[in-house]
């Protein structure tokens, strides 16, 4: 990892000094980096890490970095994991072409060193992530969300990425298909149980647990305990809840009404459920894998991943 950090800065290197201090500014608030280490520990469960691990690990962290950037313009968003946003120090405009820099940023160090194979990988996931977003955003509009739509958004909008890490890893060590595609099917069943665990945050008692509850209702985003609960309702429950939602969205007091209906209809035990499916399917796809520590981290990381606590 710390041979890592310093490719990835050398891959933002810029002759223009404000990018050179934003992108200074971007690296040293970096989160828990946990998509590197997807790509790192498929790599080496597979094979030996070199250099086109390290590229393929750069161009996952350019490109989401762009879109996190991106988003923060789109949410209008003046802080990002504790620290401000590059939109809010350095406005809008400056945010987008940044954004824009990281992403050509890492198209360039795949296409420099003829990576082809990585960024096809990658750049799938990055339109994935797009339509993702969309089909959230449409569906919000309606709130007319069935469970196949919600993991047809969760795939596309959280998995993709974490798939793509996996499977970019094996790919800069070997090119068999099978393997590529097994690791690919093993970040999607991650990243979904990773997602449902932060649904499930949102129906939480302590806000020590990185957000405020109720956030996602504020947002009138729909997620598996709420579909849940509604599926289980009266025609007469579900308009009031639908109700609360659209038009109530930024009163406490019935937020809190939409949390309590989500856990007496069992919502929560639900999406638990299915998490632990999701998390078994992904474990079970290293079963054939031979054991070393890289393996062994990796199961960690799928576990972490439904049992952190923010």
């Amino acid at each position: 990892m710390d041979e890592f950090e310093v490719k990835f800065k050398q891959s933002m290197k810029s002759n223009v000094s404000l990018l050179d201090k934003i992108t200074t500014y971007i690296v040293k608030r970096k989160g828990k980096q946990i998509r590197p280490m997807f790509v790192f520990l498929s790599a080496q469960s597979i094979g030996v890490i070199n250099e086109s691990s390290y590229r393929a690990a750069s161009l996952i962290e350019l490109l989401h970095t762009a879109t996190l950037v991106h988003d923060d313009v789109v949410d209008d968003s003046n802080e990002r994991r504790g620290f401000f946003s590059v939109n809010a120090l350095w406005k809008n405009k400056i945010a987008v072409l940044i954004g824009d820099f990281l992403l050509s940023s890492g198209l360039l160090l795949s296409l420099d060193h003829d990576d082809f194979h990585l960024l096809k990988i990658v750049s799938n996931a990055v339109r994935d992530m797009s339509e993702g977003e969309l089909l959230q955003i449409e569906k919000a509009r309606k709130l007319d969300i069935s469970e196949e739509i919600y993991f047809e958004i969760i795939t596309k909008k959280t998995a993709a990425l974490i798939a793509a890490c996996c499977a970019a890893g094996v790919a800069s060590v070997t090119s068999d298909k099978k393997l590529i595609e097994q690791f690919k099917n093993f970040g999607i069943y991650t990243g979904v149980a990773f997602q449902i665990k932060d649904d499930l945050f949102d129906f939480g008692d302590d806000t020590s647990i990185g957000k405020p509850t109720g956030i996602d209702i504020k947002e009138k985003k729909m997620t598996l305990p709420l579909i849940y609960a509604l599926n289980q309702s009266t025609w007469l429950e579900k308009r009031k809840i639908i109700n609360i939602i659209k038009n109530h969205n930024d009163n406490p007091q019935k937020v809190n009404e939409v949390i309590q209906f989500v856990k007496n209809k069992g919502g929560i035990g639900y999406a638990e459920k299915v998490m632990h499916d999701y998390k078994n399917k992904a474990l079970e796809l290293l079963s054939d894998i031979p054991d070393s520590p890289s393996k062994q981290s990796l199961m960690l990381l799928v576990n972490y991943s439904i049992e952190r606590k923010k």
